[in-house]
């Protein structure tokens, strides 16, 4: 295409913002479009914020006009701006997506950062927006005292993600537990490539298995003992919700990671509270993202397999995820 029937009405950067304003702010909002200038300008000119603000009179040549250009067709057609870009950033650690895994969210980030937390301070510190309360726990840690729990024979703490996808919370747990055994399953093979690229670029050591949480794992090799934290972020999408869900989500994310039939939308969570109910160690945490309607029911399921439940609310209010630890 030659870039004299582009829209811009120059390769001036000034140029580019006002045209990325007048078509993309009725759609998401000037904030939004804003963020999505400021990642793009990194991702293909490698500029940081300070350098956007202070080079508007600035101009690209061609080929970068004609990138800005598609980007912009792109997110007309409702793609995610990390497709676009090829990546996201999480909890420090950044993640190549693709179709074949969901992009990691701010919400889901919110959880680690609080897995974080309590495994390095307590359950006080953290705690203080959950709508039910759990029994009183003395500090944790992920290193555990049981031979035979949360450590390895080599003496190291064993995490474990089910339904891994991306891989991100895995390796983010690892990138802040180094010394942890961490242990990821997904069923998709093309998820699980993507996983293992995202370990290698943030260089941290993960077990990457392929298993289909909803049957039983416990033959699945390398998978065994018990786990100072079982973490899983499932499916929970049900299928009467998909009328609600954004167009980037619907169009873009996998549907194998995203939905479950409205007449069985607890599966996984069975699945992952049996699951729990035979690998969590005794001083054990279970971490599951849910979904928000579905908060109680949730519950239900996992106290029936003897483990006491607390629902956190995420930063916008909603109930996000439920932690969980054996009953005294």
């Amino acid at each position: 295409m030659n870039t004299r029937n582009l829209r811009f009405r120059s390769n001036c950067v000034r140029d580019i913002l006002l045209l990325y304003h007048e078509e993309l702010d009725g759609v998401y909002g000037s904030g939004e479009v804003g963020a999505f200038l400021t990642m793009l300008f990194e991702a293909f000119l490698g500029w940081g914020k300070v350098r956007l603000l202070t080079s508007k009179e600035q101009t690209i040549d061609q080929s970068d006009l004609l990138r800005f250009h598609w980007a912009l067709e792109d997110l007309k057609q409702y793609r995610p701006i990390q497709h676009i870009i090829g990546y996201t950033d999480f909890c420090g650690c950044r993640i190549v997506v693709s179709p074949d895994v969901l992009i990691p969210r701010s919400e889901t980030e919110e959880i680690v950062d609080w897995i974080t937390s309590y495994m390095s301070y307590g359950e006080s510190e953290v705690n203080r927006n959950s709508i039910e309360t759990q029994p009183k726990l003395n500090r944790r840690n992920i290193g555990g005292t049981s031979e035979l729990g949360r450590r390895n024979t080599e003496g190291r703490p064993k995490l474990i993600d089910l339904c891994t996808g991306s891989g991100c919370i895995a390796i983010a747990l690892k990138k802040a537990f180094p010394q942890a055994d961490v242990t990821a399953v997904d069923i998709s093979s093309a998820a699980l490539k993507i996983a293992q690229k995202n370990a290698q670029s943030n260089d941290v050591e993960v077990r990457f298995l392929q298993g289909n949480v909803l049957n039983d794992i416990n033959g699945l090799n390398g998978v065994d003992g018990f786990y100072g934290l079982i973490v899983s972020n499932p499916p929970y999408v049900m299928e009467s919700e998909r009328a609600q869900m954004q167009r980037n989500v619907l169009d873009y994310d996998p549907e194998l990671a995203l939905f479950v039939p409205d007449d069985d939308p607890l599966r996984f969570y069975r699945a992952i509270a049996a699951i729990a109910k035979h690998h969590l160690d005794k001083d054990g945490l279970l971490v599951v993202e849910i979904n928000e309607a579905l908060a109680d029911e949730t519950c239900e399921v996992i106290k029936a397999a003897g483990l006491a439940p607390t629902v956190h609310d995420d930063f916008r209010g909603k109930h996000r995820w439920i932690s969980a630890v054996w009953n005294p």
